[in-house]
């Protein structure tokens, strides 16, 4: 491409101005990360009066009449000419314009460093690869040693720039987030975390952690020569691990599973000692951690469920939680029978390059892992020591007890949904999204007799530097067809035309919101604009229907991949469900999610209503159709 050519091309896309004729084959010219990501256009700033309408259309079926009458008064004061709205719209448009994204900083704070919360099911979330059989260490160890050596493969193609790029029909997506991915670690701060992206430095890391009964090494995975190492090498090196690291010691990884704060003050402390400070770094910068378990603990008869628990917690101080160091951003977990998946810390990425990673490994696993030659001067791998004082025991005592009550609490249900896949979806000329998001509507209507707040993650990557908008997935439209489909007095033809009209406004708030124009990041920015130029919070923000509108009580992302895996995590809210789904041809598997604490919610009491919504609905799209027929 010319350089005055990518010069106009550039400055069309960031200037939000329609590209074409020649210079849209350029843009489909764009294969691999090696081409310049800069020509994505800016994140826009939505019309404040568009998202206000938005706005009130999402909060209508969840409050009263009378709230929603508040609602508009306050909205209409907000948005009026000499209105808090328009000051503050003015100040997001005026960032927008200094900025590449006048989103991004503030979210990477507001989302995940300034919340100090666990990160442990309260930010990330597990992702469970296609299930295993292990008979022997031998088959752990050479699992593992496989994931290893995919991976490492990965981030050569990352490095090389050869990642094909990620698309949304024709259009390209911003790909930054898979440089962000291997090599980074979450720091723990007494008020607020920053995060390192060691990958990205001028030397860059060449090792990974291995935890293995808590105890955690180093591994260099390339040779003098600076080629990786082979999967018999590898083996080899993790057996050496496994032999020296027998008994389990001191679980120090555990003290990542606190508060962010109690955890940025033993993190000060501990790195007081230079052997533990020493070996904190290493970690830190390893390219990413392999954890090798044990059996799982405590088995409930779901082995999905066991692997998603294990992935997301390691099932607590008395399984393997220890075992892990969960500020890192890409944790695999090889278990003894087979259990083998992943946690990730959030920061950085959203799922689908974590799930790109897993195929690619599990691509790598079946048709390449054997292939490569050894690499020269192998290194033993490096015990990481910890000088554990008085102290920091208590500390890990005390993390022991809050993550005990934090396991005992999450309580999930993962399950392989047989009944059919988005084969039958799409042969009724209906988005499989859409309509598995109005089953998870429909189930949750089903048990509470009344809607939810619904949380859908849309990925906003055709901007520069994107991530996620909110799609509102309950509607007037989801409530009117919940209600259709509970009432048997209602006839298949009215049942099946709620069910087309409530998935038709899902992918019309679903488009809106890949577009950068949902509602939750554009009052979230007007907020932060507020808080930044030292205003009050406006009303807006403490009125019951923003407060019950984005009480999230479902929590649901679709993370598709190209295998039998699914993601999950934990509820955004004490009184919420956690749901996340991998759309297959012919099944759909699900992570599902809920609280012991709340009365309201049980995950197993989910499946079987999302289950039975989801055959309900099938039925009467099958019997329309029949009759249609006739």
């Amino acid at each position: 491409m010319a350089l005055s050519a990518l010069v106009v091309l550039r400055q069309g896309l960031r200037f939000g101005r329609i590209i074409k004729a020649s210079n849209v084959t350029m843009v489909a010219q764009i294969r691999t990360l090696q081409d310049d990501q800069s020509i994505l256009p800016r994140l826009p700033v939505p019309p404040l009066e568009d998202t206000l309408n938005k706005y009130l259309r999402t909060v209508k079926p969840l409050v009263t009449n009378e709230e929603f009458q508040i609602t508009e008064d306050i909205v209409k004061k907000f948005s009026a000419p000499e209105g808090v709205g328009v000051q503050l719209q003015k100040k997001l448009l005026e960032r927008a314009r200094t900025t590449e994204n006048w989103l991004s900083d503030w979210w990477i704070n507001a989302a995940y460093l300034d919340c100090r919360g666990p990160v442990v099911v309260w930010s990330s979330p597990g992702l469970v690869f296609p299930l295993q059989e292990f008979k022997t260490l031998d088959d752990q160890l050479s699992f593992a040693a496989k994931v290893i050596a995919g991976t490492l493969d990965y981030k050569t193609m990352v490095d090389q720039k050869a990642v094909p790029v990620d698309r949304m029909g024709n259009t390209i997506l911003d790909m930054s987030q898979y440089f962000k991915i291997l090599g980074t670690c979450r720091i723990p701060g007494v008020t607020r975390d920053t995060i390192r992206f060691y990958g990205q430095e001028p030397n860059p890391p060449k090792h990974i952690a291995v935890a293995h009964n808590n105890h955690f090494f180093k591994i260099d995975v390339y040779g003098r020569d600076g080629k990786p190492l082979n999967v018999k090498q590898l083996v080899q090196q993790l057996r050496n691990v496994v032999e020296r690291s027998t008994h389990p010691t001191v679980p120090v990884g555990i003290l990542t599973t606190q508060n962010r704060n109690v955890w940025g003050k033993a993190y000060k402390q501990l790195r007081k000692d230079k052997i533990n400070r020493a070996s904190i770094e290493e970690i830190q910068r390893c390219i990413f951690l392999v954890a090798l378990d044990g059996p799982i603990f405590n088995p409930s008869g779901n082995v999905m469920t066991d692997a998603a628990l294990n992935c997301v917690h390691g099932n607590g101080p008395q399984g393997y939680a220890g075992n892990r160091w969960y500020d890192k951003t890409i944790q695999f977990i090889v278990g003894k029978k087979g259990e083998v998946g992943l946690t990730y810390e959030h920061t950085p990425a959203e799922g689908p390059p974590i799930a790109n990673l897993m195929d690619h490994i599990m691509d790598f696993i079946a048709h390449k892992n054997g292939t490569q030659p050894p690499a020269e001067e192998l290194s033993r791998p490096q015990r990481l020591m910890f000088n554990i004082g008085p102290d920091i025991k208590q500390d890990i005592e005390d993390a022991k007890i809050a993550l005990e009550s934090l396991v005992g609490d999450l309580e999930m249900t993962c399950f392989k949904f047989s009944g059919f896949g988005k084969n039958f979806i799409k042969s009724q000329k209906l988005s499989p999204d859409s309509f598995l998001q109005m089953a998870i509507q429909l189930a949750f209507y089903r048990i509470h007799h009344e809607p939810g707040a619904h949380y859908e993650s849309a990925s906003t990557r055709k901007f520069h530097h994107g991530r996620t908008e909110t799609i509102r997935s309950c509607s007037v439209e989801s409530v009117a067809f919940a209600k259709a489909m509970l009432n048997e007095a209602l006839p298949n033809s009215e049942k099946v035309a709620a069910l087309r009209t409530a998935i038709e406004a899902h992918k019309t708030y679903a488009r809106h919101a890949v577009n950068a124009f949902g509602v939750d990041r554009h009052l979230l920015g007007l907020k932060l604009a507020a808080i930044e130029a030292g205003m009050d919070v406006p009303t807006l923000f403490m009125d019951v229907g923003y407060l019950r509108s984005s009480h999230m009580r479902l929590s649901t992302s679709q993370v598709p991949a190209r295998c039998d895996a699914f993601m999950c995590f934990g509820p955004l809210v004490p009184d919420g469900y956690g749901c996340c789904y991998n759309p297959r041809e012919d099944a759909v598997f699900f992570g599902t999610s809920a609280f012991n604490s709340s009365p309201e919610t049980d995950s197993a009491t989910f499946r079987n209503a999302l289950e039975q919504s989801l055959m309900d609905m099938q039925t009467v799209l099958l019997q329309e159709g029949l009759k249609a027929k006739l």
